[in-house]
């Protein structure tokens, strides 16, 4: 999709930026220094070591927000967008008290079975899961596509869908990522370089980190259905001595599973172990999670024959709705 001149959005108070609390899966990452990262028309990226100015310590993030490596947060931390409103909106907050400026980009990604998601590019065409792969990053349109956010700022950036009238019901999904962009352009290009081009210091190449995060924009069409399981549950230990439980989440039918995970015990005064926003995409059938038991619990509840019970909440299309549940003993 080629990107459109923004219109300009006004930055709203911090207090009137609606916040969502459904939690997601949200990647942060420095991004790679391709194409995929600059906005048409820009030269080619340039690796610098530039560190950002010093600054006050950051204001409190948004509630609902989700944070990466770098010095913005999202909220909410994921975007379903349905049959009865084809219009979102993400808040960008810049959690420091330093001018910077966001690159916008929307693209897909597929979920592997252990959780992590990747470029569907890097997988191969025979692969089942890149057939399976619904995306939407045709469909989504965004205003504005770069702008510059003050320190302990806000902006809102508009998504819509355009859904045509004979696609297939089901879900469709893509990413929102949001890229800082580095300051200043006084180094070289790595094809400056390598082709000979010298600097007044003689220093040819810099690296810039270039820090993002995502979230998922998921647009579901018509009726979407949804069975969620656990099986394979396993308890095991770190050689620092933490213990984890070790579990994989089924999914079957044409909407993803999102929700919390919460592992019991009979006479545990809180769950044994508890993790939030644990996502399986449409394009995989089970994820297996690791989640780590809480070090305050005598180690009693998690010896070899205590029953656990483990439950996964729904948080996105029936919040509170138990999606799965399954007791095991421990080996």
């Amino acid at each position: 999709m080629t990107a459109q001149p923004a219109p300009s959005l006004t930055r709203l108070p911090l207090a009137l930026l609606l916040c969502a609390t459904a939690p997601a899966i949200a990647t942060a990452q420095v991004t790679s220094l391709n194409a995929a990262d600059k906005p048409a028309g820009e030269k080619p990226a340039i690796m610098s070591v530039a560190p950002k100015g010093e600054g006050p310590t950051a204001a409190q993030a948004p509630a609902g927000a989700v944070g990466g490596m770098g010095d913005i947060n999202l909220y909410p931390k994921r975007v379903v967008i349905d049959d009865r409103n084809r219009v979102a909106s993400v808040g960008v907050y810049n959690k420091t008290a330093n001018t910077g400026d966001y690159d916008i980009t929307i693209a897909d990604m597929m979920m592997s079975a252990d959780g992590r998601l990747v470029e569907p590019a890097s997988v191969k065409d025979s692969d089942p899961t890149r057939a399976r792969l619904k995306g939407a990053s045709e469909m989504v349109r965004w205003s504005p596509h770069r702008f510059t956010l003050p320190g302990n700022e806000s902006q809102m950036v508009r998504l819509m869908a355009r859904v045509s009238p004979d696609l297939p019901a089901g879900e469709y999904r893509t990413h929102f990522s949001v890229i800082a962009v580095p300051p200043g352009d006084d180094g070289l290009t790595i094809d400056e370089a390598a082709n000979g081009k010298q600097t007044a210091t003689g220093i040819g190449v810099k690296i810039t980190p270039r820090f993002g995060i995502s979230i998922p924009v998921i647009i579901r069409v018509g009726e979407t259905t949804l069975t969620s399981g656990l099986k394979d549950f396993a308890v095991n230990s770190t050689p620092e001595g933490q213990k984890l439980v070790r579990i994989t989440i089924t999914r079957s039918g044409t909407r993803s599973s999102f929700g919390d995970i919460a592992i019991t015990a009979p006479g545990a005064p809180k769950p044994v172990a508890a993790i939030k926003g644990v996502g399986v995409y449409t394009e995989v059938d089970e994820r297996t999670v690791t989640v780590p038991v809480d070090p305050s619990l005598d180690a009693r509840f998690t010896a070899s024959g205590t029953h656990l019970t483990v439950t996964y909440t729904d948080d996105d299309y029936a919040p509170g709705q138990t999606l799965a549940k399954q007791d095991f003993v421990v080996p």
